[in-house]
């Protein structure tokens, strides 16, 4: 198969799709690699280390004309529609509970879409796992530096100092996003409540933490009560392939302190607050009713290196299933991959997807 690495567009994104090592596993197995020029520069990989592992350097036009099967970090943006061919495949996050006018374009140029975020095996999600740890313990960090009176916040220190009470860190989901979160919370010294809508994950805590957080099942009113006394609230919460439910209402937003600081990294999903709206890198806050929302859709392409290298551990395995296979087989096939097919011949095939979109 011919399998394209084009240089990622979104703004601020340094992540790239494969690094030069999952080039050379794929070249060993008899597929052709292209790689846009400088695809891997933002990850601290040169053409020349995609050349040494047997890729072909191209320029973009020619990689989406030549390619069988697009292999992307973030989800194709409007400048990127019109490269694709028709009965073309792509392999990325997609998150197209969100995004209809992706949805139209993999539609009706009939694009066999896999979604990195709705691959699941034995009921987890292996290709998210690895961005959601890593936007998880980024969390924690982003909320401490906006808490900061310079940008806005409300001038707590997360950490608190002798004689001071810490910041009160809320984090929504226990999910891989929550957990990360809740590590570095904890470790900076915060005081940690979560909240979950499971009691099973919750005792987990109980268990790890000594009861040193503090753990509440999910309802209405138990996220009222505790969202009015957060410095911070971290939204990691995720319903494969839907829309992310809205559990922070705009009433309840204009009941927080002022100063205090929304990490939704559940925006991908459309966010789990009634004001979420996606941001960039380059301007990553909004404030209302003097809540600043930092609501990043690529979070860890802030860290390209790492997650780059984090990501392809996971997903080479199943690119090289999906060369190995063909598209059509793994379309049809009853593997993990068919859990990840979002779009295959002019139809959404993802229940979740669909109920979202529709």
């Amino acid at each position: 198969m011919i399998i394209g690495i084009p240089r990622e567009i979104k703004e601020h994104e340094y992540r790239v799709g494969i690094t030069p090592s999952g080039v050379r596993e794929l070249v060993k197995e008899g597929h052709r690699v292209l790689a846009e020029v400088s695809a891997g520069i933002g990850s601290g990989f040169s053409d020349e280390d995609y050349q040494g592992a047997g890729a072909v350097i191209t320029d973009k036009g020619s990689l989406f004309r030549d390619a069988e099967l697009i292999v992307k970090v973030k989800e194709p943006l409007p400048l990127e529609y019109e490269m694709f061919r028709p009965g073309q495949a792509v392999f990325t996050f997609l998150h197209l509970a969100s995004a209809p006018d992706l949805v139209k374009m993999l539609l009706e140029k009939n694009i066999t879409a896999f979604a990195y975020e709705t691959l699941e095996v034995n009921g987890a999600e292996p290709l998210l796992m690895p961005m959601s740890e890593i936007a998880g313990k980024m969390a924690p960090v982003i909320a401490a530096y906006f808490l900061q009176r310079i940008h806005g916040g409300s001038g707590i220190l997360a950490t608190g100092a002798d004689g001071v009470l810490p910041a009160r860190f809320l984090i929504l989901g226990a999910g891989t996003v929550g957990m990360g979160a809740l590590q570095v919370a904890v470790g900076m010294g915060a005081d940690v409540t979560v909240i979950n809508r499971g009691k099973d994950k919750l005792d987990r805590i109980d268990k790890m933490y000594g009861g040193k957080v503090k753990t509440v099942i999910t309802t209405i009113e138990n996220i009222e009560a505790e969202a009015v006394n957060a410095d911070v609230i971290i939204g990691a919460v995720y319903v494969t392939g839907a829309r992310t439910p809205k559990l922070i209402s705009r009433g309840l937003i204009s009941k927080m302190k002022n100063g205090s600081v929304l990490v939704d990294v559940s925006v991908d999903q459309g966010g789990c607050a009634e004001t979420t709206r996606p941001t960039t890198h380059s301007h990553p806050i909004y404030t209302v009713d003097g809540v600043i929302h930092y609501c990043v859709t690529n979070m860890p392409g802030a860290y390209p290196r790492t997650s780059t290298l984090a990501l392809t551990n996971r997903t080479i395995e199943y690119i090289k299933m999906l060369a190995g296979m063909g598209i059509e087989k793994a379309a049809a096939g009853d593997t993990s991959l068919k859990s990840a097919l979002n779009t295959y011949n002019g139809r959404i095939m993802h229940k979740a997807v669909a109920a979202s979109v529709y």
